[in-house]
């Protein structure tokens, strides 16, 4: 894919599979199909953003492909993520029915959205799909350090992103590192904590010292981490702001003020609790 244009969609990291994934994403979870969906992803790829995350579960692939289309940016300028929906049984015709939604003939990324059933057994289901050419790339989402040692036991094309919750105050250092040693890209979801961590006294006043918004202050701890970054909004001032992460940096004791608010010791869980059936 082409890095020209803007920094928010030129800024990049190579992943193992020798893709390239770009450092800030657009995710549209909880957006109604339509012409929200609609407007706010058009309004990222307006502002620069060139990757976008969906899924199948989200409901609203069809509106991600309209905005796409009407945008008049370059299909191949625009990185896009969906997620197999693993109630369902096979990912390749999963795949294959995202393409028509979206309208496309195949996505970047593709992944496992949680290890309901068990890490391994759709692993197979993916390769196909991206034999079959409805993805360039294949990972896997909210999987632990096991279950992503499962997979890379089993796998012949290993996954090559990990997306999971990640921010300071869920830093899962022990899960960063296994994705590290193993090659796989940890992605991060849910940095605001929904909105949650962007009143914390001590992510105020970096903010306040650095002119920045908590929530620039969060996502650009992500990116200080080389951790690709996927955010939340529907509000085109605030897709703008997220965006403007490329001309400032966090110094090393705000790094360090930020890592202290870990409230997971550093866990290599994925998640504090399964919302999925065994």
């Amino acid at each position: 894919m082409s890095t020209d244009g803007v920094e928010a969609g030129g800024r990049v990291r190579a992943l193992a599979d020798g893709n390239e994934i770009p450092l800030l994403g657009l995710g549209v979870w909880q957006v109604p199909n339509g012409s929200e969906c609609v407007k706010a992803v058009r309004w990222a790829l307006e502002l620069g953003y060139r990757h976008i995350d969906t899924a199948q579960a989200y409901g609203n692939e069809e509106s991600v492909g309209v905005a796409l289309r009407e945008s008049g940016v370059a299909r191949e300028d625009v990185f896009l993520t969906t997620k197999f929906y693993p109630a369902r049984r096979d990912p390749a015709a999963e795949a294959q029915r995202s393409l028509r939604r979206l309208g496309v003939d195949r996505v970047d990324l593709y992944i496992i959205h949680w290890p309901q059933g068990g890490p391994t057994w759709a692993w197979p289901g993916m390769e196909r799909a991206r034999e079959l050419g409805y993805a360039r790339s294949i990972g896997v989402s909210n999987f632990d350090v096991a279950e992503l040692q499962q997979v890379d036991a089993r796998a012949s094309a290993k996954p090559a992103v990990n997306q999971v919750q990640f921010s300071p105050f869920e830093y899962r250092r022990a899960l960063l590192d296994a994705c590290e040693r193993s090659g796989v890209v940890l992605e991060s979801y849910s940095p605001l904590g929904t909105g949650r961590h962007l009143s914390n006294r001590k992510v105020q006043q970096i903010a306040d010292a650095v002119g920045r918004s908590p929530a620039q202050v969060l996502l650009r701890w992500c990116l200080q981490r080389d951790v690709p970054v996927i955010v939340k909004s529907t509000h085109r001032e605030r897709i703008a702001e997220n965006a403007a992460l490329f001309d400032f940096t966090l110094s090393q004791q705000d790094m360090a003020a930020l890592d202290a608010l870990d409230r997971t010791g550093g866990t290599g869980r994925a998640r504090e609790r399964k919302w999925w059936p065994a």
